[in-house]
């Protein structure tokens, strides 16, 4: 049988394993729930030996609709700034601070002061935030590498640890431009031996353990390869491949995220870069999109309204809808309202009104991308729910002016397993 290569999703609901083939055909794919995450307050943190224990099941039941002999290579993908402390062992030392995670407060505010614009690692939910809390906890004592979620896992199933790769590192301060780690690190008292050694997202670093070899039924030969962040992974397997193609997410926000041929940054409207291979992966967030929506309809009626949309008749409204002040990206504004009127008489005129202006944000969102130095935008990949309806899609394509299409492929998992198919930059 032809070797297969194998994607761990590790997301916030639950680990999800894909298989796929060279040609990225999906040989199987199944999935292990996860209990929520503890939260108080700001503080939102979970045990990671739940992480692997779910980790090995979803492998488990996997194992029932495919040959785990057959496995070449596995990249695992986690949520963007999940950190965790480790041992030399690999063993836990702290709890693993989620993603959402936002109690540093005072260590955002040191990295604030030194740390450029551009950087990643700005924020109270940023990984070093985290690693800076942990360390004035005293947490970092016996610790050996600060990993993030997906480190782990590979360095579980790797028996090696203290790797990681160019995605989840940027919210740790690395520089993936230089792709170093940057001096000014060395202002807020970051022990160097706790960051881990960065690798293009894909490199091979390491054969699978021997041990867990055995208890998984995987071959000896499996090597463990860098992987990304979820989003990257998402991104990857919608099969985005060219300068220009860009992915939009229409989920409860509007994230647009495009290809490009070098970094594009603007850190006061929350547009960053992940690198890969040789190419970028620029992105921002609106706070228009589902939320927006959902301010004025429920789910079943935008539903009940859809048939009624006119997609090719504007309605010549010129919305803006936020679910509440504030937007961040295409335009930065903190006290931003939101503009929904004048709202006609009928409902399906100011739903398609709606539709049509957070289209008309999405189109300005990838023109301020273009005037950062991104490429013109080539076609647009739909995910998330709003990907569904057809008369939206319509509605964008004519306001975007370029191809719209929905992606046959949304799962991180099959994302992080044609990452390890490529096995390496690209």
């Amino acid at each position: 049988m032809a070797g297969l290569f194998l994607g761990i999703d590790v997301g916030t609901g639950g680990v999800r394993a894909c298989a796929v083939d060279a040609r990225g055909h999906i040989h199987g794919m199944d999935s292990v729930a996860l209990a929520p995450p503890r939260q108080d307050g700001n503080a939102v943190d979970q045990d990671p030996e739940l992480w692997w224990h779910a980790t090995v099941a979803a492998i488990g039941k996997l194992g029932g609709k495919i040959d785990l002999a057959s496995v070449e290579r596995i990249s695992v993908d986690g949520t963007s700034g999940t950190l965790l402390l480790i041992d030399a062992d690999g063993r836990p030392c702290s709890t693993g601070l989620m993603y959402n995670d936002a109690r540093a407060v005072t260590e955002a505010a040191r990295i604030a002061a030194v740390a450029p614009a551009e950087s990643g690692a700005h924020g109270a939910s940023s990984a070093l935030a985290k690693l800076l809390h942990l360390l004035s906890r005293g947490e970092g004592r016996d610790a050996h590498f600060a990993v993030h979620q997906a480190d782990w896992i590979a360095g579980r199933l790797a028996g090696q640890h203290g790797i990681s790769d160019e995605n989840n590192t940027l919210k740790l301060g690395y520089d993936p431009v230089t792709r170093t780690w940057p001096t000014w690190l060395d202002r807020l008292d970051v022990p160097s031996k706790l960051l881990p050694k960065v690798l293009v997202p894909g490199t091979p670093f390491a054969d699978i353990d021997p041990k867990v070899a055995s208890t998984l039924g995987l071959p000896l030969s499996a090597q463990i390869a860098a992987g990304t962040t979820d989003g990257v992974a998402a991104f990857i397997a919608t099969r985005a491949d060219t300068p220009g193609d860009a992915v939009t997410s229409l989920g409860t926000t509007l994230v647009v995220k495009l290809l490009a041929t070098k970094p594009i940054f603007a850190a006061s409207q929350g547009v960053y870069s992940h690198r890969l291979g040789d190419s970028w992966l620029a992105g921002g967030a609106s706070n228009s999109g589902g939320g927006a929506l959902l301010a004025h309809f429920t789910a079943a009626e935008m539903e009940n309204l859809t048939p009624r949309l006119q997609p090719e008749a504007p309605t010549g409204l010129d919305y803006y809808p936020l679910a509440k002040p504030g937007e961040r990206f295409p335009i930065a504004d903190p006290a931003m309202p939101p503009r929904v009127t004048p709202r006609p008489p009928e409902d399906h005129r100011f739903f398609q009104a709606l539709l049509e202006g957070i289209a008309s944000v999405e189109a300005l969102a990838y023109r301020e991308l273009a005037a950062l130095g991104a490429p013109a935008l080539r076609r647009v990949i739909s995910i998330g729910g709003g990907a569904k309806n057809d008369a939206w899609t319509r509605i964008r394509q004519r306001t975007l002016g370029v191809p719209v299409m929905i992606a046959e492929q949304t799962e991180a998992s099959y994302g992080a397993a044609l990452l390890a198919a490529r096995g390496g930059p690209s």
